[in-house]
């Protein structure tokens, strides 16, 4: 992640463990960092009345964290029924065998190398559970693999890293693209538009109240970003390093690696799209 910015739509600020709408529960991960914020927020979903849950994300393998999710959806009288993922990357994802195994359910993801049972996930899928009702939305442009899930009876949607409660996300180049991305975030904004989507429950940092101000936001960011990249090659920039230190001058430097896999990804894009020759290598 990189850009520390407040995001639009009034975050709800310090990001802790407990309820954030009528369906979601926020199990804070003991992991942050620069990268993951305040940790991962690990998702548990359920119908009002149902005594079945969905996990999204179990996070890290920290038994400590997983036994928690577990005991948060005991102590609300719930069984864990199945466990989604919303990409691949070890933060969200680790702790997902273990956590398969201390509450025998099955592992739903994108990709196959991920998955625990026969079933995966794909665009279009709904997914019901006790009465609950999530539709997965692709959003690859992070990752390969990323997807979202529409929360509908809340108008919300859990976005993993598509979109934070705080900053914007990187574009992991090579294997996330900003074509990928940008088409990703319309995508979004096609559901708080559409669907009257208003509720953002991220992978990491706060809850965001204004869905389409915070998508708005990011296209935005990504649009200046690209402008800044392709000003800083016709400067003479040769390099993603040399462009880094350039359009990331103003960002803690911890976060420069990460910061670079975005920009090779926005020049990769800009070299796709003609906009500058051949590009630094």
């Amino acid at each position: 992640m990189t850009d520390a910015a407040a995001l639009p739509g009034q975050p709800r600020g310090v990001v802790t463990s407990g309820p954030a709408t009528a369906r979601a529960v926020n199990v804070l991960a003991p992991n942050a960092s620069a990268m993951t914020l305040d940790g991962t927020n690990t998702w548990l979903v359920s119908e009002p009345g149902s005594d079945l849950a969905v996990v999204i994300d179990p996070g890290p393998l920290d038994d400590v964290h997983l036994r928690a999710v577990i005991a948060t959806a005991e102590q609300a009288g719930k069984r864990i029924a199945l466990t989604l993922l919303t990409h691949g990357h070890p933060d969200h994802a680790e702790g997902a065998g273990r956590f398969a195994e201390l509450t025998r359910t099955k592992v739903r993801a994108l990709d196959p190398a991920l998955r625990l049972g026969d079933e995966g996930l794909a665009a279009g899928d709904v997914i019901r559970t006790g009465g609950l009702e999530l539709r997965v939305v692709p959003t690859p442009g992070h990752t390969s693999d990323s997807l979202c899930f529409h929360l509908p009876a809340d108008r919300a949607v859990l976005t993993g890293d598509t979109i934070l409660g705080r900053g914007t996300t990187v574009v992991a180049h090579p294997d996330g693209r900003l074509g990928d991305y940008l088409d990703s975030l319309r995508r979004l904004r096609s559901l708080t538009v559409d669907d009257g989507v208003h509720t953002v429950l991220p992978g990491h940092g706060p809850v965001l109240e204004d869905a389409q101000g915070a998508v708005e936001y990011y296209l935005a960011h990504r649009a200046h970003r690209l402008a800044q990249v392709e000003t800083a090659v016709e400067n003479g920039c040769l390099t993603p390093e040399s462009v880094v230190a350039q359009v990331y001058a103003d960002v803690d430097r911890s976060l420069w690696p990460a910061a670079e896999w975005s920009v090779r990804a926005q020049l990769e894009y800009l070299q796709d799209h003609g906009l500058i020759p051949g590009g630094p290598e």
